[in-house]
């Protein structure tokens, strides 16, 4: 197992060119945020404009509109029934994150199911939260595109079948191969499982343990993965840049809030750029 360290952040995030525009940072859609948690899609949306992807979509239930219009005027709404739309956005995006908030209904089925329907192998698909756990439940297949898993240990027994108390490197690989995709295995000391290696989070706090991390860090991948050509090396920066930035925030708070990740990503990013 090798350990990730803040290398990763030089090797990934580079100086935007002169002639830049919005084009070349990627087109992410994320789609998640029923009728109760809106918030989830939100917070997933903030960390994926805030690293930077060029145009961003997010498609949530339409409760969700006025909240997201008054807090990320730099994302698109879209309301994620209207199929035809829906369809047309994900088979169209660089990059889909699709989970966070989406609950687990008939509706949230049929919202997930609209979605991998129209992934395709050029795509970085990233999958969190209600998504794992309805892949899991209703074994439904794995959609087309480069595959991020982010489970947090309870999601990823229920789509490895792995107990928590078995969930050992080797057991989580042999998952992940027959997955074929990276595996964000959230924990203390968070796992990440690649075709080719494992990798080791050292850093972090627990000023973190609070509600919608996850759905930052999988924003995050997605606006990382968007704009950096190697998306399991997106992966992997996005990952450490969550926990490095929460250890900064963390030296003068007692807990860290997904949003100031969010916002501090601008900076630190200058920071690290190569």
């Amino acid at each position: 197992m090798k350990q990730l360290t803040e290398k990763i952040l030089t090797d990934v995030i580079k100086q935007r060119p002169a002639d830049s525009f919005k084009g070349n940072f990627g087109k992410v859609v994320l789609i998640g945020g029923n009728a109760n948690f809106g918030g989830a899609i939100i917070m997933a949306a903030t960390a994926t404009v805030y690293a930077g992807a060029g145009l961003v979509t997010t498609a949530t239930d339409t409760t969700n509109s006025a909240s997201l219009h008054a807090q990320l005027p730099e994302t698109m709404f879209v309301n994620y029934y209207d199929k035809v739309q829906l369809s047309h956005l994900v088979s169209d995006a660089t990059t889909i994150v699709v989970g966070p908030g989406l609950g687990d209904d008939f509706h949230s089925q049929e919202v997930l199911s609209t979605v991998f329907a129209n992934t395709n192998a050029n795509q970085t698909v990233v999958i969190d939260g209600s998504a794992i756990t309805m892949m899991a439940q209703h074994k439904i297949s794995q959609p087309a595109g480069q595959i991020v898993f982010t489970p947090h240990q309870m999601e990823w027994q229920r789509l490895s079948g792995i107990e928590i108390a078995d969930q050992t490197p080797t057991a989580n690989q042999a998952v992940q191969a027959q997955l074929n995709a990276t595996v964000v295995l959230k924990k203390h000391h968070t796992e990440i499982y690649t075709n080719e290696d494992i990798y080791q989070l050292t850093i972090g706090t627990p000023a973190q343990a609070i509600g919608g991390m996850g759905d930052t860090l999988a924003g995050m991948i997605g606006g990382f993965a968007a704009q950096f050509s190697d998306s399991i090396q997106a992966t992997l920066a996005a990952v450490y840049a969550h926990s490095a930035i929460a250890e900064e925030l963390a030296a003068n708070q007692y807990v860290v809030l997904p949003h100031q990740i969010s916002h501090q990503l601008p900076t630190f990013m200058k920071k690290h750029e190569a």
